[in-house]
């Protein structure tokens, strides 16, 4: 039996397939709309991102997926990984899972050997641009998105990356 309040952060299986669609339409529907490079993703997260080579890690409290993350294999020239599909509960929101997500990611980035991540986000989700700029991520200015609500990229060099931004 575990303890209750037990976080732990695991790699993505197919149990919570669900979870990582429902975690991320719920932040997307909430201030955007579904695109259909969303549905892609998030409805077949296996061949979209892992099969390619990507990664997607699962913050788990007592039992339940209350936080994911993934890293797409990037199609940006220059970048090894997107940062992407972040979401985290709202009821656990404030708890510090985003920034243990978001740590766990560039560490399994840097060991997948990536150099440099991107990710694109909007400024209306301030409290995710804040916890991007505390992992380290700059923004990158004359950057182009596919996505329609995507209106600020931003970048992580991991081999310049100061490691006292993620304790």
């Amino acid at each position: 039996m575990t303890e209750p309040n037990t976080l732990s952060i695991v790699p993505y299986s197919d149990i919570h397939k669900d979870a990582f669609k429902a975690l991320n339409e719920a932040w997307i529907t909430k201030y955007f709309k579904m695109e259909k490079m969303d549905y892609a993703s998030l409805d077949h997260p296996k061949e979209y991102i892992l099969d390619k080579g990507g990664y997607i890690a699962v913050a788990v409290l007592d039992s339940q997926a209350v936080g994911v993350c993934a890293l797409i294999p990037s199609q940006k020239e220059g970048y090894d990984f997107e940062l992407a599909k972040m979401g985290v509960s709202e009821h656990v929101q404030g708890m510090g899972i985003g920034k243990l997500l978001g740590q766990h990611i560039i560490e399994k980035a840097t060991e997948m050997g990536a150099k440099k991540l991107y990710l694109e986000s909007n400024r209306v989700l301030g409290p995710a641009l804040s916890l991007y700029q505390k992992l380290g991520f700059k923004e990158m200015v004359g950057a182009t998105s596919p996505y329609e609500r995507s209106d600020i990229q931003m970048e992580l060099d991991l081999r310049s990356s100061d490691e006292s931004s993620l304790s």
